[in-house]
């Protein structure tokens, strides 16, 4: 039986609680009820000098960029400042290596305040991680801050918004399930190669 497929969480809200967070609490249960293993990196937990001052072998953050290089898949979660990502989320990709996210799936999601910004993820956060080499980037979602509710209890959905992030966490699973045999078939060609050697 193979391995789980692991996937990285990271948000780049500099608040607690906030939509961000709703929304990417959210994707962690949708993704472990199909059995995968999720860790959630909030890049506001960091310490602060070390990521601004990219401190690389400072122990925090050498951990979470360890989480993003053994994940098979990750998201990226972020509200819209200024037309793009925040300047949170920026400080921590920043610190990942050049090619980051090589063989990777990649899920783009933000949360902004108004319609103008609905472009932001494909003018400004697409091609930031696409800096990093990863085998997919699934198109992402806009969503608008009043269409996710977040209190005191569960964080709840505008039907639009629900259906239309199920969509596009399905094409992240179909993804990562046809990386996943990608992967495999490679691993089979590289033992055969060595056993002809």
């Amino acid at each position: 039986m193979s391995e789980p497929f692991s996937i990285a969480i990271i948000t780049g809200s500099p608040v607690r609680p906030s939509r961000v967070e709703g929304l990417a609490e959210l994707m962690e249960q949708r993704l472990l009820r199909e059995g995968f293993r999720v860790r959630m990196l909030h890049v506001r937990d960091l310490p602060a000098k070390a990521l601004l001052h990219a401190e690389f072998n400072d122990p925090a953050i050498k951990e979470a960029t360890r989480r993003v290089a053994q994940a098979d898949g990750v998201i990226a979660v972020s509200p819209v400042y200024k037309a793009a990502y925040s300047g949170m989320l920026k400080a921590f990709i920043d610190l990942l290596p050049q090619f980051a996210l090589r063989d990777k799936v990649v899920l783009p999601l933000l949360v902004g305040g108004t319609t103008a910004h609905v472009l932001a993820i494909d003018y400004a956060v697409r091609p930031m991680l696409q800096s990093l080499d990863p085998r997919l980037i699934v198109s992402g979602l806009f969503a608008l801050d009043k269409s996710i509710e977040v209190g005191e209890g569960p964080v709840k959905l505008c039907p639009e918004v629900a259906t239309r992030l199920e969509q596009i966490t399905q094409a992240f699973i179909d993804g990562l399930r046809a990386h996943g045999s990608f992967t495999n078939a490679a691993a089979a060609v590289e033992g055969l190669t060595a056993l002809a050697g």
